[in-house]
């Protein structure tokens, strides 16, 4: 892996999409953040990206859907999932489909984020 990180930002709010690709380009982070889910998964071909941040209720495709077309690319693709609104279902489902984390919106740290990224990418 180069010294950036390269992740992807997958959230139809765009407000959260400046916060934390504004927190993350602090460190050694490089950002490409996507407000429309289909094209975050058309610009995504297996190895662009280190990890991704995903957000699961977004319009046209949610979050889960997202996490399937990616891991057909790559299937070893590091993903943490976002949402505001926790189910046991979908957080099943979307260990199940290969995601590798689940965090809660709203942050209480964008540092925070930072952390579980990187937590990630070690295991």
């Amino acid at each position: 892996m180069s010294d950036n990180i390269n992740v992807m930002i997958v959230d139809d709010e765009r407000e959260i999409l400046k916060m934390i690709e504004a927190s993350l380009k602090k460190s050694e982070f490089s950002v490409k953040t996507y407000h429309n889910p289909l094209d975050a998964v058309k610009s995504y071909n297996g190895s662009n990206f280190d990890i991704v941040l995903l957000d699961i209720m977004m319009p046209e495709m949610d979050g889960i859907e997202v996490l399937e077309k990616l891991k057909e690319k790559n299937n070893d693709l590091k993903v943490v999932m976002m949402t505001a609104y926790s189910t046991l279902d979908r957080v099943l489902k979307s260990h199940k489909i290969g995601a590798d984390h689940y965090i809660l919106k709203p942050f209480k740290n964008l540092k925070d984020v930072e952390l579980k990224l990187r937590s990630v990418l070690k295991e």
